[in-house]
């Protein structure tokens, strides 16, 4: 799901993913790279992103990632999933003897 909405916010490559990931988490969560492009590859395959080479900052070649919209509204139902089990969650932990 982070890598979907990494990439809904603009084409990165996969390195760019990563920094993308750690930037908008503020350093406090990190993908590891031998996990990263094999979830890429599945997220591909699945028609939930799309890619196409191109020239990354430095001038390297690079493969960008963009989401489709099939992967637009994957995002959507995982994000609301996502945030219905957050709740849910919540409510447990909170929970005070006087409430059960």
């Amino acid at each position: 799901m982070m890598v979907l909405k990494a990439v809904s916010l603009s084409p990165l490559h996969g390195y760019g993913v990563l920094l993308r990931i750690q930037q908008i988490s503020g350093n406090r969560l990190e993908i590891q790279q031998g996990s990263l492009y094999p979830a890429l590859y599945r997220l591909e395959h699945e028609g939930w992103i799309a890619s196409e080479w191109g020239q990354s900052e430095n001038n390297r070649k690079a493969k960008f990632y963009r989401l489709t919209a099939a992967g637009r509204r994957r995002l959507h139902t995982e994000t609301e999933k996502w945030n219905h089990m957050a709740d849910a969650i919540g409510a447990v932990l909170s929970a005070k003897p006087e409430e059960v």
